[in-house]
């Protein structure tokens, strides 16, 4: 208990910030180890989830049981024929990208099914075409490849953070539609997936992330 105590600790502290939950004004600490009431009663139905009950985890089980062996036939299908899938993976901070990449590879052969995540550019990935580093791990004949993140950080991260220059930024938005037409051009199965979560999950989330000694690499004060 004392190591994970020091690891949490270790996480850099940062500074409380004021938020609008429902119309009323809430502080939210994320280094305070205990989570405010406010989060756990709405965490559930923030952002407009539609549901006001969890699902039953042997009804959730079951699904996706159903849902990994048609990925495992799909699998079959890829080395079969040659063919080729690319699936992106966006969404907002926590919302469960690593999570759902993880269940969907769970039981597909690892040798022809690689997930994606790739670090800030290095000086040499910088000075490319921006999509160049992205290209360069494209799936080949029989392969089934997903990007956790991807070049849409030049859609969002990129500007909101300073990353990229606003003619950067037009830029991208002005030559994505052309580059990924020309992925869809060269016969690969292109998709794309956004994941969504409300404010209060996200904090709940980014709130465990810093207390949880397994989680807590995945906390900085960008989040």
């Amino acid at each position: 208990m004392k190591k994970a105590k020091e690891t949490a600790e270790a996480v850099p502290a940062t500074a409380p910030i004021k938020i609008k939950i429902g119309g009323k004004e809430r502080e939210f600490d994320v280094d305070n180890p205990i989570l405010p009431d406010w989060i756990e009663d709405n965490k559930l139905t923030a952002g407009g989830y539609p549901y006001d009950k969890k699902m039953k985890s042997e009804d959730y089980e079951k699904e996706l049981e159903g849902l990994q062996i048609e990925l495992v036939k799909a699998q079959a299908w890829l080395q079969a024929t040659g063919k080729r899938v690319m699936a992106l993976f966006e969404g907002r901070d926590a919302a469960g990208k690593g999570g759902t990449i993880f269940v969907l590879r769970q039981y597909m052969n690892p040798r022809t099914a690689r997930n994606v995540a790739l670090t800030k550019p290095t000086p040499t990935e910088a000075g490319q075409w921006y999509y160049q580093r992205y290209v360069d791990h494209f799936p080949t004949s029989g392969e089934f490849v997903t990007f956790d993140r991807s070049w849409y950080n030049r859609a969002g991260v990129e500007p909101v953070m300073g990353f990229c220059t606003p003619e950067q930024h037009e830029k991208f938005l002005d030559e994505t539609p052309h580059f990924e037409r020309m992925i869809c051009n060269e016969g690969i199965h292109f998709f794309k997936f956004w994941l969504n979560i409300g404010r209060e999950t996200q904090l709940e989330r980014f709130h465990d992330r810093r207390w949880s000694p397994l989680k807590n690499w995945k906390f900085s004060p960008i989040d």
